[in-house]
C-alpha cells in the first residue's frame, strides 16, 4: 500500500442552483454532473403566438432616454416594460473554463438536468458516454423534442443580435440590463442534433456499479424526486464522493429515495432542493382543487402551464379523487402537447421504476396512474397542439394543461392571448422554475385571474439538515445560494444549509479544491513476491516487511512483481553495446524504525564522554546541543540530523549511538 494526499476538483459551469452543471476531476478521470440549461433568459424574449397577434405586432419600439433609435426594430416596450423581439435563446453551461471535449463522461441525475446535453456532445468535441436510467432518457427526450417543436412551428424572420453589444447593453433598462451571460445564449437545438446527443446515452439502472477506467465505480441511486431520478455515488477503493441532485423524502410516485449509500462519503455535492421552500406541496395541491373548482362553477375556464411530464401526473391524480366530490365530473380537461401522448403512455409502461403502491398495481393488473381511467371515460383527453381535432373537440367551461410554463413559446401562449381579457378566466402556475409575475408581463393589461400553488417535491432546509446528520458527509459543497438566507427574507436563517464543517459555496466559473484525508492506494501484490516476504515483529501484534519489486500500472490498476532475476551475460569478447546492458537491481539498504526517547540518549552520550549536553526542545522534537564540541543533533518524529563541522570521527560515533535505539529492517 503506498499513501499520499489527494484533491479533488470541482469546475462549477452553471449558477442555476436547480440547473446544475459541474465537472469533477478525480483520479485521472474527467466526470461531467448533469448539464442543466437555464431557460430563464426566455422571460426576456417577446411570446410566440401561434396565430397572428395584432396587439404584439403593434407594441411600439424601445427607444432610449437620449433618442437613440438604434434598437427600435430589436426590442419592444409592452406595459412599461422591454422585451427583445426575436426568437427566446437560452443560457448554456459556462463552456470556455476548461476544455469539454476532455470530459469522460456525463451523469444526468434527471430529465430536466440534461436539457443542454445537445449544446454539449455536438458541439464542444466531446467523444464519451453519457449515462442515465432509461426513464430519465426518454422523457428527456420528449421535454426536448416538444422543445423544439415548439421553436420551429412559430419561425422569426428576424435575429436580433445588436441589443447584446456591450456597449449597447449597458443603456439598456432593468431588467434586461441585469441579464448575466447573455453571450453565451444561444438558440434551441433541432431534433438531428437531439438524436445525436441521445444515441452516447448508455442505459443503468439502480444499484448498477459501473466501472470507468478501473479509476473509479459510479452508482446510480434512486432520488424519489421524478421518474428515473438518481443520486450517484462516485468511489474509487478508498475515496467517496455523493452527488445529491433533485431529491425528494415525500410519498409520490417515483421510487422513494434511497440515503443509506450515503452515508460516510469524503465529499457529498448538494444541489436542486426546493425553490420553495415556505411552500408544502400537499397544501399547495389542495389550493389548486379549490381555485379551479371555483373557477369552473363560475363559468371560466383555467389554463395550467407544466411540463408534459412529472407534476402533471400528480396534478392528474388529484383531481381524479376531487372531480367527482367537487361536480366537476363533466368538465373537460384537455392536456395539450407534441408529446402528450408518448408522456401518458410512458407514465404507465414504466412500472419498476415507481413507489411499491403503484408497482404493485401492475400485477393486479390495473394502470399505477389513474389518468388511464379518465382518457377511457373521456374525461381527459389529449392533442399534439390545439389544430385539427383539438378544434372541433373543444368546449367550455374547461380545463387545459400546456406547455411551455415560461408563457413564451408553445400552445400555452395561444391560450392567454384567447382568454386573458375576461376575469372569469383563471391560470394557475404550478411549476416553480419560472418567476409567475414576469412570465405574465408581456401579456398586461391582463384581466385573467392569476393564482400561484407552485409545487415543489425536493428536498426542504429542515429535510435536509437531517439528512446530513444522518448521512454524515466530512466535506458538503453547494451552490452559494444555499449558504445565505433568500434576499427576499434575509431574516430566515433556517431558509440555508447549516452543517459542521460549514458547506463550501461554489458559483459560476468558479473552481474549488478539495482536500480528501490521507487516504491509500490498492496494490495487488503477486503470490511469489508474498511468498518471499519476511516479516519482522516492531511492537507486539505488528510486523513489518521491506519489499523490493517493479510497479506495474495499467489501467488505473497496480501490480507489484518480482525484480527481474539477472540475465547471464554471454561468454565471448563480442563487444557490447549501451542498448545490450541490462539494468542492474542492488539489494535496498535497511530500513529504520523505532524512537529516541531523549533521556536515555542523553545517558548513552554520557557514557562515551560527552557531558557538555544542552538539550531543547521544539514542536517538532528536540535539539541536542553538545557545546564543547559545536554539534547540534536534531531529533524528530520521522527523521534525525547531525550537524557538525569537519569532525567525521565524532559524527561517525554519533550516528552509531543513534542507530542502536532503531531497528533495523
Amino acid at each position: 500500500m503506498s499513501c499520499w494526499r489527494k484533491w479533488l476538483r470541482q469546475y462549477c459551469l452553471s449558477g442555476h442552483p436547480t440547473l446544475p452543471c459541474n465537472i469533477l476531476k478525480f483520479k485521472s478521470t474527467t466526470i461531467m454532473l448533469d448539464c442543466g440549461l437555464d431557460m430563464t433568459s426566455a422571460l426576456h424574449f417577446l411570446p410566440l403566438p401561434l396565430v397572428h397577434s395584432p396587439r404584439l405586432s403593434k407594441l411600439p419600439g424601445w427607444i432610449s432616454k437620449d433618442g437613440n433609435a438604434m434598437l427600435e426594430k430589436e426590442l419592444k416596450d409592452c406595459a412599461g416594460r422591454v422585451f427583445v423581439d426575436s426568437v427566446p435563446e437560452f443560457c448554456l453551461p459556462e463552456t470556455e473554463l476548461l476544455d469539454l471535449s476532455t470530459v469522460d463522461v456525463i451523469l444526468i441525475s434527471n430529465y430536466h438536468c440534461m436539457m443542454a446535453l445537445p449544446y454539449i456532445t455536438e458541439h464542444t468535441g466531446f467523444t464519451g458516454t453519457v449515462y442515465s436510467t432509461e426513464p430519465t432518457m426518454q422523457i428527456g427526450r420528449l421535454l426536448m423534442e416538444e422543445l423544439v417543436s415548439f421553436m420551429e412551428r412559430v419561425p422569426k424572420p428576424q435575429s436580433a443580435t445588436f441589443w447584446k453589444n456591450q456597449e449597447m447593453f449597458r443603456h439598456l433598462p432593468a431588467p434586461l440590463k441585469d441579464a448575466v451571460e447573455v453571450l453565451t445564449w444561444k438558440r434551441c437545438y433541432t431534433m438531428p442534433e437531439v438524436n445525436l446527443a441521445l444515441s452516447k446515452v448508455q442505459l443503468v439502472g439502480y444499484s448498477q456499479k459501473i466501472e470507468l477506467f478501473g479509476a473509479v465505480q459510479i452508482t446510480p441511486l434512486s432520488s424519489g424526486y421524478c421518474l428515473g431520478s438518481s443520486n450517484w455515488i462516485i468511489q474509487s477503493h478508498y475515496e467517496k464522493v455523493a452527488y445529491v441532485s433533485g431529491s425528494s423524502l415525500l410519498t409520490t410516485h417515483p421510487q422513494p429515495m434511497e440515503q443509506t449509500s450515503l452515508k460516510n462519503s469524503d465529499v457529498l455535492i448538494l444541489t436542486g432542493l426546493t425553490q420553495i421552500p415556505t411552500a408544502n406541496p400537499d397544501g399547495m395541491l389542495g389550493e389548486f382543487c379549490s381555485n379551479l373548482a371555483v373557477t369552473i362553477r363560475s363559468g371560466g375556464n383555467v389554463l395550467v402551464p407544466c411540463y408534459p411530464s412529472g407534476v402533471i401526473y400528480d396534478l392528474l391524480e388529484c383531481l381524479y379523487q376531487y372531480i367527482d366530490s367537487a361536480g366537476l365530473s363533466s368538465v373537460p380537461f384537455y392536456f395539450i402537447s407534441p408529446v402528450a401522448n408518448s408522456s401518458l403512455e410512458f407514465s404507465q409502461i414504466f412500472a419498476e421504476w415507481l413507489c411499491h403502491n403503484k408497482q404493485s398495481k401492475v400485477y393486479l393488473p390495473e394502470p399505477p396512474f389513474p389518468h388511464a381511467e379518465l382518457i377511457q371515460t373521456n374525461k381527459l383527453k389529449h392533442y399534439p397542439s390545439i389544430h385539427g381535432e383539438f378544434s372541433n373537440d373543444f368546449k367550455q367551461p374547461c380545463v387545459v394543461f400546456t406547455g411551455h410554463p415560461s408563457l413564451r413559446f408553445g400552445d400555452v401562449v395561444h391560450f392567454l392571448e384567447l382568454w386573458g381579457k375576461s376575469s372569469l378566466n383563471t391560470i394557475i402556475f404550478t411549476e416553480p422554475d419560472f418567476s409567475y409575475l414576469d412570465a405574465l408581463a408581456p401579456y398586461q393589461p391582463l384581466s385573467m385571474k392569476c393564482v400561484y400553488c407552485p409545487i415543489d417535491t425536493r428536498l426542504n432546509f429542515i429535510q435536509v439538515s437531517k439528512l446530513l446528520k444522518e448521512v454524515q458527509p466530512l466535506h458538503v459543497v453547494c451552490p452559494e445560494q444555499y449558504t445565505q438566507p433568500p434576499p427576499a427574507q434575509s431574516h430566515r436563517t433556517d431558509l440555508m444549509i447549516d452543517c459542521q464543517p460549514s458547506p463550501m459555496a461554489y458559483r459560476r466559473s468558479e473552481v474549488l479544491t478539495l482536500p480528501f484525508k490521507r487516504r491509500y492506494e490498492k496494490i495487488e501484490l503477486m503470490p511469489d513476491l508474498a511468498e518471499s516476504l519476511v516479516p519482522s515483529e516492531i511492537k507486539p501484534g505488528i510486523s513489518m516487511a521491506t519489499v523490493s519489486a517493479v510497479l506495474q500500472t495499467k489501467d488505473n490498476k497496480h501490480i507489484l512483481r518480482s525484480l527481474p532475476k539477472p540475465v547471464q551475460q554471454p561468454t565471448g569478447k563480442r563487444r557490447k553495446r549501451i542498448n545490450d546492458e541490462i539494468p542492474e537491481f542492488k539489494p535496498p539498504k535497511p530500513l529504520l524504525c523505532g524512537s529516541i526517547t531523549i533521556e536515555q540518549f542523553v545517558q548513552s552520550l554520557e557514557k562515551h564522554g560527552i557531558t557538555d549536553v544542552k538539550v531543547e526542545d521544539t514542536p517538532e522534537g528536540h535539539i541536542v546541543h553538545l557545546q564543547s564540541e559545536d554539534t547540534l543533533i536534531q531529533i524528530e518524529e520521522d527523521s534525525t540530523h547531525i550537524i557538525c563541522d569537519n569532525n567525521e570521527p565524532l559524527r561517525t560515533k554519533l550516528r552509531d549511538l543513534v542507530l542502536k535505539f532503531l531497528q533495523k529492517l
